[in-house]
């Protein structure tokens, strides 16, 4: 345990050097011109995936959020605390991003507790979270396909917002279902055509 915090402070000291010293670091930038980001990630709190790690991307290139099993939950105007709906209308309606990515991936703890069902002793939050994606009549118990369908249902929730789908109707911004295998490292993305996940075009953008 101590070496792993001790990996986190050289980490810290590494992050200063490399983009906060300076008059031309990259977060005196951020700081004097505030962020601009034109992507927005979904994405799941598991300690495997970070977006910004597998993206490469440096601070001020993201706008994330991370819950379990990358979820986005129905809109619901109400007077309920909603800390994902939140953050997808500062993204899209002040930030105006213009990529949204909804990032699943394999292995999924989140996933796997919605397949083993619900137990009231179990836990105070977590089985009523994943419930949201929780679809009747599907023939899979298998982790990785369940997880790839939640993402499905999460887009279906995202059009529910009215100003994304506003946004989406006017080519004003792209939403993206991107499923990430932990163990070889790749990326899949949802194709509309074909109705399946298949490894990530890069020359598709």
């Amino acid at each position: 345990m101590q070496s792993s915090f001790k990996k986190i402070l050289e980490g810290y000291q590494a992050f200063r050097k490399n983009y906060a010293l300076g008059d031309q670091s990259i977060m005196k930038y951020l700081s004097d011109y505030g962020q601009q980001p034109k992507i927005m990630v979904v994405s799941c709190c598991d300690s495997r995936v970070d977006p910004a790690l597998i993206l490469q991307c440096d601070p001020g290139d993201l706008f994330v959020v991370r819950n379990v099993a990358n979820i986005v939950p129905p809109y619901e105007k109400d007077d309920a605390h909603h800390g994902t709906s939140a953050a997808l209308e500062f993204g899209i309606q002040f930030l105006k991003i213009k990529h949204l990515i909804l990032l699943g991936h394999s292995q999924c703890g989140g996933i796997q507790a919605l397949l083993d069902g619900h137990d009231e002793n179990k836990n105070d939050f977590i089985d009523s979270w994943v419930s949201l994606v929780k679809l009747d009549n599907v023939p899979t118990h298998n982790v990785d396909n369940y997880a790839k369908l939640a993402l499905n249902r999460s887009y279906e929730n995202c059009l529910n917002f009215p100003w994304i789908k506003d946004k989406v109707a006017n080519d004003e911004l792209r939403i993206h279902l991107w499923f990430f295998d932990i163990e070889n490292g790749q990326i899949f993305a949802y194709s509309d055509i074909d109705k399946k996940y298949k490894p990530l075009d890069l020359n598709t953008f």
